[in-house]
């Protein structure tokens, strides 16, 4: 009885293991929106092991996007479930300005251009599709997708 108890908890475990989501919070450009974001993991590199839906802008001066969750970069490439919100955050920019600019359809709304590490740029995805952007001041030389489920 032990040794099933174990195989049926070991099956429970990794089914909870793929389950992800958070809260953004800061301060949030375009729609203003922060919410739970759930859904499966992104496309891309493998590795980066943070929040599903969150976006590093330029970090060390790099002219990149990487996801924080899956260490794809240029393109990044996360993949949220409808209604999941990606938050873009500048981080080590070295003082360099870069945005984020919705490419093609679907779009959705674009940042300003900013410098500054600390900034954020959210936006809630609500209808499925694959969202291309890149950086306005930067243009393909940075690049990312969204991929909404």
């Amino acid at each position: 009885m032990g040794l099933r108890t174990a195989v049926i908890g070991l099956v429970a475990l990794a089914s909870l293991a793929g389950c992800g989501g958070y809260t953004a919070s800061g301060p949030n450009g375009g729609n203003g929106a922060g919410g739970y974001v759930g859904g499966g993991g992104g496309g891309g590199a493998g590795g980066g092991g943070g929040p599903i839906g969150s976006v590093t802008v330029g970090d060390n001066g790099a002219i990149a996007f990487t996801s924080a969750h899956n260490g794809s970069s240029n393109p990044a490439v996360d993949t949220v479930a409808i209604g999941g919100t990606v938050t873009w955050t500048w981080t080590s920019t070295q003082r360099m300005a870069h945005s984020v600019q919705s490419l093609g359809s679907p779009t959705f709304a674009s940042s300003a251009i900013m410098s500054g590490d600390g900034q954020t740029y959210s936006v809630t995805f609500t209808t499925p599709g694959t969202y291309q952007y890149d950086c306005a001041v930067h243009g393909t030389a940075m690049s990312g997708r969204v991929v909404v489920r």
